[in-house]
């Protein structure tokens, strides 16, 4: 697939391998708080929205939920280039947007403004911007826009919804949290506890516990953050990951740990809530981001001001 025709080269940043960066998309309005101009497009037409975004091309755009994760980011490139001047597994970022260039023009002025370590902006005219994200290896796609996601997780990428909200920017290291079932997992265990309920999982999880679970549409960037954590001892470590999941730790806590063992994932923290409100956790944790599957989860982490993406 030929990359899109309007991708323009940042030149202030030092351009990435792809082959062996952890490629990361995000959509302007993951990145930017874009309610405002949204409202313009969605009430006024694409004109006006077309004519405001060129009459403030030198305003910078407010900070959106994705920020403080890509601001995170950019430390752990610089963490790593300190240890090894010639590491190339860095974290590379893209941003996907459908504005003309024209358009986003306001979009790299921001990104500029902020010092955001953004090498590549790709402007798509296509209905589906989703088909170049294969093109460009990306490993994970952060968007605002639930086809978009659903059409990338079709595609095979990493992908997860980013719901508008104020974030605090939090401080370094970069912190993630994965929920487990239909995240990091399948959702194999989730289907039996819908179809059998809470006992049934457990029996299930019994007999399978020797039996590693299969992969969530987030193992391959969970595996991707694990290799670049195993470059630093723990306490030094500009990453740390934690697995915060609806799990009891009694009963079906042994397979999720045994998997991770399995597949060579190290965790900082796992935290088995057996069904109690994350909130409070994540809370303590302050995460960058936190992917679940569950729209309860996300309300609540969104109501302590956690940045959070949902995993449809």
């Amino acid at each position: 697939m030929a990359e899109p025709e309007s991708t323009v080269i940042n030149t202030d940043v030092k351009q990435k391998d792809p082959n062996e960066a952890l490629v990361i998309a995000v959509t302007t309005r993951a990145i930017f708080n874009l309610e405002e101009e949204h409202k313009i497009y969605l009430e006024k037409g694409k004109e006006e929205y077309t004519r405001h975004q060129q009459a403030n091309q030198d305003k910078p755009l407010p900070p959106g939920t994705a920020f403080a994760f890509i601001q995170a980011v950019q430390y752990v490139n610089k963490k790593m280039l300190e240890s090894n001047p010639a590491e190339k597994d860095l974290f590379d970022i893209l941003v996907l947007s459908n504005n003309s260039p024209e358009n986003g023009m306001r979009i790299i002025n921001s990104a500029k403004h902020y010092g955001l370590e953004i090498s590549k902006f790709c402007f798509v005219s296509d209905e589906d911007s989703t088909q170049y994200l294969k093109s460009h290896r990306v490993k994970l796609f952060l968007s605002a826009d639930r086809t978009d996601v659903c059409n990338a997780l079709r595609r095979g990428v990493s992908s997860a919804l980013v719901f508008q909200q104020e974030v605090q920017a939090p401080s370094t290291p970069l912190r993630v949290v994965f929920d487990g079932d239909a995240v990091l997992f399948s959702d194999e265990t989730d289907q039996v506890f819908r179809e059998q309920g809470l006992e049934g999982a457990v029996q299930y999880e019994r007999a399978m516990e020797a039996v590693p679970m299969g992969e969530g549409p987030l193992k391959a960037f969970a595996m991707h953050l694990g290799k670049m954590r195993k470059k630093f001892s723990q306490e030094k470590s500009p990453i740390r990951t934690y697995l915060v999941t609806a799990r009891s730790g009694r009963d079906m806590g042994i397979r999720a740990i045994k998997t991770l063992r399995e597949w060579g994932l190290a965790i900082d923290e796992a935290f088995f809530m057996d069904g109690a409100p994350k909130g409070p956790i994540l809370s303590q944790i302050q995460p960058h981001i936190f992917f679940d599957d569950g729209l309860h989860n996300i309300q609540g982490a969104q109501d302590m001001g956690i940045p959070s993406a949902w995993v449809p």
